[in-house]
């Protein structure tokens, strides 16, 4: 049986190389979901070639057309193109360290081919918005973009009620997702002034609102090493984020 073509996004997760001229890419689509395609001779030495092998870079967001048949473990692209032009993503250091924090964070949740067409547009929103964003909200990119990820798989920190947020004794409790007041006996969570800026981040409803978020480097890396014990907490084999160090060191 042949296989269906079909139209669709695509946010380039990872690629590897294979043979002598090929590439295996991970791609999340907007169709369905985490896909894994071969590209035969896409890395020729040509110039022609090369530039074939740019469209394939880890963030890149790309309008596909692709041959679908969900039995096989890899499939082929038809055509590609870029959807969108990044003017700084791939050329500027900080903004393409949040975007490989991004991609690799979105792909250690990834374990189904299954579509999921909010969890596409908010990644394809936040890749877009960092793009552009100023410094001020660049720095507080991560954590926004970490802590609300959680919703997506279903285990989103609970919200803080206003008591908690008057105390003089709020924290986080990183093991049960929570905002409290009561003494915790154990050493993961986050103090109160890293706790204030966690809660502000999940009522932040759209990235321009983290320029006015009030964070320094220290409070940011706290979150950023609290939300991947946190995600290790409820997804198997999250293991540790091999961008983390390199972001917390470009971040700080």
């Amino acid at each position: 049986m042949t296989d269906k073509i079909h139209k669709t996004k695509g946010i380039v997760l990872r690629n590897v190389k294979y043979g002598e001229t090929s590439l295996i890419v991970a791609v999340y689509t907007e169709l369905f979901g985490l896909q894994s395609y071969l590209l035969n001779g896409i890395r020729t030495t040509s110039k022609k070639g090369a530039n074939k092998a740019a469209f394939f870079q880890p963030g890149a967001i790309l309008d596909m057309e692709v041959y679908h048949n969900e039995f096989k473990q890899l499939n082929r692209v038809k055509e590609y193109r870029w959807s969108y032009m990044y003017q700084n993503v791939f050329t500027d250091v900080l903004k393409n360290g949040v975007a490989a924090y991004m991609i690799e964070l979105l792909s250690k949740c990834l374990h189904q081919p299954e579509s999921n067409y909010g969890l596409f547009g908010f990644m394809e929103d936040c890749l877009l918005l960092l793009d552009s964003c100023t410094d001020k909200v660049m720095a507080n990119f991560p954590v926004f973009f970490a802590t609300h990820l959680t919703a997506f798989f279903g285990f989103s920190p609970r919200s803080a009620t206003p008591e908690v947020l008057q105390s003089d004794r709020m924290l986080f409790d990183i093991e049960e997702g929570c905002f409290t007041t009561e003494t915790v006996f154990h050493s993961r969570y986050l103090e109160r002034k890293s706790a204030l800026v966690l809660a502000e981040l999940l009522q932040t409803r759209h990235p321009h609102e983290l320029a006015e978020i009030n964070a320094n480097a220290q409070i940011r890396r706290q979150i950023l090493d609290a939300m991947e014990y946190y995600y290790s907490l409820h997804l198997q084999n999250f293991g540790k984020m091999k961008t983390l160090p390199v972001l917390k060191e470009l971040m700080a």
